[in-house]
């Protein structure tokens, strides 16, 4: 049975984070600082990866034995905005009531990185037989970019750790698998023209009905006859149009639209399938010009595999699970890390909503995952 209350420290470090407004649109560096600073009086090596445009950083830290092996601790260090939500609490505050941690970040994912730097303190003064490393990005919420950057940094370290746990929330479950994503612009190009003449022109907003007509019937195709996994809240690949803008006023035939979709993908409906699919369903593309702007991959891991088990003992669930959203964790599975998502909270009744909160329950369940971690690695 999970203690009521969380480490006093790990409470400490997860109310430093929360202060920090890492919202996805501005600098994590504040933030990068406060831990480098930590592990470093921890005695950990560290090395910051810079992104080469904006002013943010992720950041890789190891300590224990040189050599193969050990554990990794994945973390982002970014967190979704607060603007337009209705707040009762002030978000990058921390506030605890009821059982109850408050703030911005604190289920997604805060409270995973606080317990592991929690943990980071506590292995600097153990004697480790296998090496602890973190790995902390930034601008996840807004589609794994920063651990995409952050790779050919991770891959000159060298560091080929036995096992990645990536922290997000899944109730303390092992999470083995979560869907691909792909996100796409569709360009609609038209002509402008009096609308009293409307059917002399091309109405862009016409081919962008084409590709929302075409994007529809592939969502009907993947939900009737395409691969099922009911592990998944919604068993199928899912196709979503997020936005579509076009036209400047009702009397001029608009020569331009846009449309901002996505793919969710099970790991046997591939993206290069999809698009080509899309294109046969619109028919005459001329006019419509789509682009894949964003790309991370899924992750499958079969149930049977040991990092599977090995993650279930730690944690103290055998409840194997997939989740709806997507994680860092594919990018560290191509880096033939064995990789399993585990970590407190829950992103649908939690994360990226107002007054967001994180057990204290659950919070003290991954200090206990840590306090095993720290026995099995010394």
């Amino acid at each position: 049975m999970s203690a009521a209350v969380p480490k006093a420290r790990t409470g400490d470090i997860l109310a430093q984070l929360i202060s920090f407004p890492t919202v996805s649109a501005d600098s994590n560096l504040a933030l990068i600082d406060y831990v480098e600073d930590l592990l470093k009086t921890a005695g950990f090596e560290t090395c910051r990866l810079a992104d080469p445009n904006l002013p943010k950083a992720g950041l890789m830290a190891r300590i224990g034995p040189k050599g193969p092996g050990g554990v990794m601790l994945s973390a982002h260090s970014d967190v979704v905005p607060v603007e337009g939500q209705d707040w009762t609490r002030p978000p990058f505050d921390m506030t605890r009531a009821d059982g109850r941690i408050y703030g911005r970040g604190s289920t997604d994912m805060k409270g995973f990185l606080a317990s592991a730097l929690s943990l980071a303190e506590r292995a600097g003064e153990a004697p480790l037989a296998q090496p602890l490393m973190l790995a902390i990005s930034y601008d996840e919420e807004v589609g794994c970019q920063g651990i995409r950057k952050m790779i050919p940094g991770i891959e000159a370290l060298g560091w080929r750790p036995d096992l990645c746990i990536v922290g997000e929330p899944t109730s303390m479950h092992p999470a083995i698998g979560h869907k691909g994503k792909a996100a796409f612009r569709a360009i609609c190009h038209g002509e402008a023209g009096h609308s009293a003449l409307a059917p002399r022109f091309v109405n862009a907003l016409h081919l962008a009905a084409d590709v929302l007509t075409a994007l529809r019937a592939l969502q009907d195709e993947y939900a009737s006859s395409g691969p099922q996994d009911a592990a998944y809240d919604i068993a199928y690949s899912t196709v979503h149009a997020g936005t579509m803008q076009g036209g400047t006023a009702l009397n001029i035939v608009p020569d331009h639209a846009e449309i901002a979709f996505e793919l969710r993908h099970l790991p046997t409906d591939q993206r290069e399938a999809f698009e080509t699919r899309l294109a046969r369903k619109i028919g005459n593309t001329t006019g419509i010009e789509i682009t894949c702007t964003n790309i991370y991959p899924g992750l499958e891991v079969s149930p049977d595999a040991p990092e599977v088990a090995r993650v279930a003992a730690l944690c103290g669930s055998k409840a194997a699970i997939k989740v709806a959203f997507g994680t860092e964790a594919g990018f560290f599975t191509e880096l033939g890390i064995p990789t399993v998502v585990c970590g407190p909270g829950d992103m649908a009744g939690q994360g990226h909503k107002a007054d967001e909160y994180l057990e204290e329950a659950q919070l003290a369940a991954c200090d206990e995952m840590m306090d095993r971690l720290l026995a099995e690695l010394s």
